[in-house]
């Protein structure tokens, strides 16, 4: 081993290289020629029913992406973050959720929400502007989607704590038993409150997985100026394991998902999961990719798309042919037509409504600040400036 900085050995001979495979420590049960490999520790455990329903759940989150991403062009949205080349990572950890578990998602996961039941217009709604998320988190056990880098992870994480002191956790119960699942990007893992949040999932063994989808780029930053070592590698500095999954492997995901948060739920503590995917599209509507990454890699990456290997996989073992293709094509024009009517449809509004949701109850000095605001807005009636 060479000592190239009088501190050590290359780091990149003890770790290997960050390959653009992922590396030999990626779990695949699905190669992106849609053939079924074996790996010795994780299986995936579900029908031939089930891996059409996947097929499914990709195709129409993927419609709903591509349409919110045609609606923001249109003007009809003021931004929206892509989800293109992801579906597999997204559906994948979310079917491999209980109902008792809670998800705390960035901005991103259109296809864990699609999973949890959360009406894709609700989503359209934060990116249109109409309100600040329309979704009661309760009522599908999703949080709202976080905008502030890594936030959500110390949310998850005390979340997590607070299923403990519950007791709904180790208890041997399935049906009590739950755990934390929090989202994040290769470009969160930067942060500081990620790395806190990773402490204290730690030192109070907090039922939490951490996901984080590795789509190799935090905006316009490669992720190889992010981490000398893999990513899912870091866990081992907090005290937990960490896994690198093949973010575009759907059967993959599910398997890994399921058997990081079983582990949380019986009270073996967090979990981080790096499932190593690929951002096709742009990091958000406002930013131009061509700029900072080569068309190559986008070439290389569109060979190992997450929906054509499913299909692939399904039409060469007789579990699907052209016409379940086209029912779920069908299905997702449907989608479409749904979500461009509705958006245009959702209403703007009242100006004075954001004082409503403030606090519970409203406070003198509030209603002081709706009352002045309300006088300024009826200053403008009847003008042509």
């Amino acid at each position: 081993m060479s000592h190239h900085n009088g501190f050590g050995p290359d780091l990149a001979e003890v770790f290997g290289p960050a390959q653009s495979d992922g590396g030999p420590e990626l779990i695949q049960l699905l190669t992106p020629e849609g053939e079924r490999v074996e790996h010795p520790d994780f299986a995936f455990d579900g029908t031939d029913q089930d891996v059409r329903d996947l097929y499914r759940d990709m195709v129409l989150v993927r419609r709903l992406d591509v349409e919110a991403t045609a609606l923001q062009r249109h003007g009809e949205l003021g931004i929206w973050a892509q989800l293109l080349g992801q579906e597999a990572a997204q559906i994948g950890a979310g079917r491999a959720l209980r109902p008792q578990d809670f998800v705390f998602p960035t901005y991103r996961e259109h296809g864990v929400a699609w999973c949890r039941g959360v009406d894709p217009l609700n989503l359209l709604g934060l990116f249109r502007g109409v309100d600040q998320g329309g979704w009661n988190p309760n009522d599908n056990n999703f949080g709202l989607y976080t905008i502030v880098i890594g936030a959500q992870t110390l949310h998850a994480t005390g979340y997590a704590m607070g299923m403990q002191r519950d007791g709904d956790v180790g208890t041997g119960d399935p049906d009590r038993d739950g755990a934390v699942l929090a989202h994040f990007g290769d470009g969160a893992s930067s942060q500081g409150d990620v790395n806190e949040a990773f402490i204290f999932a730690a030192s109070y063994n907090a039922p939490v997985v951490f996901f984080c989808q590795n789509n190799q780029w935090a905006i316009s930053e490669p992720i190889e100026r992010q981490s000398r070592i893999p990513l899912y590698q870091r866990a081992l500095g907090f005290g937990f394991p960490g896994l690198r999954v093949d973010g575009n492997d759907v059967l993959a995901t599910q398997a890994v998902t399921k058997a990081a948060l079983n582990r949380a739920r019986e009270g073996q503590g967090p979990t981080f999961v790096e499932a190593y995917t690929y951002r096709m599209g742009a990091h958000t509507t406002t930013d131009d990719p061509t700029r900072y990454r080569l068309s190559d890699d986008v070439e290389k990456w569109k060979l190992r798309d997450p929906i054509a290997r499913v299909e692939v996989y399904l039409k060469r073992n007789g579990l699907a042919d052209d016409d379940f293709v086209a029912g779920i094509k069908a299905e997702a024009d449907e989608l479409g037509a749904r979500l461009r009517e509705g958006c245009k449809a959702l209403q703007d509004p009242s100006p004075l409504g954001i004082f409503d949701h403030v606090y519970s109850e409203i406070t003198d000095e509030l209603v002081a600040q709706r009352d002045g605001y309300a006088d300024y807005l009826a200053s403008f009636e009847g003008s042509h400036a």
